[in-house]
């Protein structure tokens, strides 16, 4: 997970360069404009889109950033969130906006894009999974992390007391999440951290051909 304020910057040029080479050309005629719906990672919120949604839209896009329940400023109890409510979230946001998306999930996020694919198939163009986890049917965020021992984020997790919210070792954060940016990024991740709720990290996902499945949508794997 190193890196990952600093890909998202730059994720831009990635996506672009995914959906087809003229989506970010600098004729303003020839650029066919998408309405992009990011989701950020775990232990992160809507504010680590900022510089992709600024250049994104520079670039004649719609973004519309979803803030999942608990992260970043929004402040729904742990207790009260699930992936099925981060999933509704998510296609609450994007049905206030005409037309198909272009959905973007960050780590954690994968498994939440997945699920709303399985939902709303038919108004999604692309699913883009930027360095995130993509489960099969039956599958939860737990069960596909805990595969990865390599990673550095699992031995630093704490769980609370009362087992609600995840916390990470502090002086870890920055070697994690963004161990070579800048200064003022690895500030920002400093500023904005906030516990990351538990529950959803058990919660299963189902996926059926008829839905994630569906032949409308194209699986574009940027990690």
């Amino acid at each position: 997970m190193k890196k990952i304020i600093e890909v998202m910057i730059n994720v831009v040029m990635l996506i672009c360069i995914a959906l087809n080479s003229t989506s970010c050309s600098s004729d303003e005629d020839a650029r066919p404009s998408r309405t992009f719906v990011p989701i950020a990672g775990s232990w992160q919120g809507a504010w680590v889109w900022k510089d992709v949604k600024f250049q994104l839209e520079r670039a004649g896009q719609k973004v519309i950033v979803v803030e999942l329940p608990a992260h970043g400023k929004d402040n729904t109890p742990p207790q009260n969130v699930s992936m099925d409510i981060y999933r509704d979230k998510a296609i609450e946001v994007i049905n206030t906006t005409p037309g198909k998306v272009v959905l973007v999930g960050h780590s954690m996020a994968g498994v939440v894009i997945s699920a709303v694919s399985e939902k709303i198939a038919t108004i999604i163009e692309r699913l883009i999974y930027l360095g995130a986890i993509l489960p099969s049917n039956g599958q939860s965020l737990r069960d596909l992390a805990s595969t990865d021992t390599e990673a550095l984020l699992g031995p630093t997790i704490i769980p609370l007391v009362d087992q609600l919210l995840l916390d990470v070792i502090h002086d870890k954060i920055i070697e994690i999440f963004c161990q070579d940016g800048t200064p003022q990024v690895k500030q920002s991740l400093l500023d904005n951290f906030k516990l990351e709720p538990a529950i959803p990290f058990a919660d299963k996902v189902t996926l059926s051909e008829e839905g994630f499945g569906n032949d409308h949508q194209t699986l574009i794997d940027t990690a």
